[in-house]
């Protein structure tokens, strides 16, 4: 379709499925800074695959560690529950929740493949520390287009920086009667693939009784959603009449009342989020990201699609960028590589391909290494989407392949 609306939502580190998600995050970090603190090579690093679920009154963690680290989890669930802005006054009370494990070591028939990929078995003089097989089949979607100054759809950017600064006012008590649950949702309407207006704007937010609705309306209209749209529109050269208060429908706390939230209003389950985590719905594949070590490539490939679609983007191969990568179990290498540029690259896709493969190491252990991924702190991505995030330095979102993607192709001017 030329012209459509698309519509795309985010939710806040204290929405139930996020509290889920920082907690497993949390637990990878704890396990990974002690790998650091021990100076482990890379094939001592602790592998992590945990799933959290929270619910009134406690937290359930089950999954595999294998790990010569010794993490407190109760301590770091209780810590991070905390952290999010939870208490009795909320009706989830860190200190007082059953928090309930269930964890085993990883499997040993996926650790040999995970250890010991095809690529190198019974090969003499091959230094493995950074040969690592993909831990399980699957396939990775990773996402860019030229719509937004951070190469990321409209729709779930600005639905994260609303989420983002719901946050942000509450921690900093602007509105100190702000709870840690809340979601936003944007829908935008395009003509000939282009972000041209902003139809509506869904804000949901936790507060306090006893709070009128005209107050938090008018505090929620004020603070959150008119400085998000200022910021948002200037950054990235928007009309402007995408955002006509006359016109553009703005829900806040559309039911009138959100006393009751978090945990103790509807359950939580890491993972389930995970198109808030990608691209609010233009692309996704493979499995969720929290709580898996980076020798997942649920976790790993997916990053490294994003970079790749991103400099594509950003080489002005092409305008948008979608890019598959599949992986199969103990192997190294991608069974496929397939990138998709919706009719806007100025180079056939099949090129470009043979570029990524040529410019890139694909290897987990060779994404790992050039990434740095045992050194990132995962628990902030845990909200607010794993790209286009400004107020992180993401590894995984630099252009610099952008430069050597021009030189492959002889590449001088933009795309037109």
């Amino acid at each position: 379709m030329k012209d459509y609306v698309f519509t795309s939502e985010s939710v806040t580190e204290g929405h139930p499925d996020k509290v889920a998600d920082r907690i497993s995050d949390a637990i990878l970090d704890a396990y990974l800074e002690e790998d650091r603190k021990n100076n482990r090579n890379p094939k001592e690093f602790s592998r992590v695959a945990v799933e959290t679920i929270v619910f009134t009154g406690g937290c359930l963690l089950v999954g595999q560690i294998t790990s010569k680290s010794f993490v407190n989890i109760p301590l770091v669930v209780r810590k991070t529950i905390k952290d999010i802005g939870y208490s009795i006054d909320w009706g989830y009370d860190p200190e007082y929740i059953a928090v309930i494990t269930s964890i085993d070591p990883q499997s040993p028939d996926i650790s040999m493949g995970v250890e010991n990929p095809v690529e190198i078995r019974g090969k003499d003089n091959i230094k493995e520390d950074w040969h690592f097989g993909a831990g399980d089949q699957g396939m990775m979607f990773g996402f860019a287009c030229d719509e937004t100054a951070e190469l990321m759809p409209a729709p779930i950017l600005l639905a994260h920086r609303l989420a983002y600064k719901l946050a942000e006012v509450r921690k900093q008590k602007i509105l100190d009667y702000l709870g840690p649950d809340g979601k936003t949702q944007v829908s935008i309407y395009y003509q000939d693939g282009k972000p041209v207006f902003l139809k509506d704007i869904v804000l949901s937010t936790q507060h306090k009784d006893g709070i009128s609705y005209k107050v938090l309306h008018d505090d929620i209209l004020d603070s959150v959603i008119q400085v998000v749209l200022n910021e948002f529109i200037e950054e990235n050269n928007l009309n402007k009449n995408f955002f006509d208060k006359d016109k553009t429908k703005i829900h806040i706390n559309p039911t009138g009342k959100f006393v009751i939230g978090g945990p103790r209003a509807d359950s939580g389950l890491t993972g389930r989020k995970v198109i808030v985590d990608t691209y609010g719905g233009y692309a996704h594949g493979g499995g969720s990201f929290s709580g898996k070590d980076p020798t997942k490539v649920d976790r790993s490939g997916a990053y490294m699609a994003r970079y790749i679609a991103k400099n594509i983007v950003r080489s002005n191969l092409a305008r948008k960028a979608e890019v598959q990568l599949a992986y199969v179990i103990g192997e190294e290498n991608p069974v496929s590589i397939y990138i998709n540029t919706f009719n806007t690259s100025i180079v056939e896709e099949g090129k470009i391909v043979e570029a990524i493969k040529e410019l890139c190491d694909l290897t987990p252990g060779g994404i790992i290494k050039n990434f740095e991924l045992f050194k990132v702190e995962y628990t902030p991505l845990s909200s607010y989407g794993h790209f286009g995030r400004k107020d992180l330095n993401l590894s995984w979102e630099k252009t610099d392949l952008s430069e050597k993607l021009k030189d492959f192709f002889s590449i001088k001017n933009s795309v037109k």
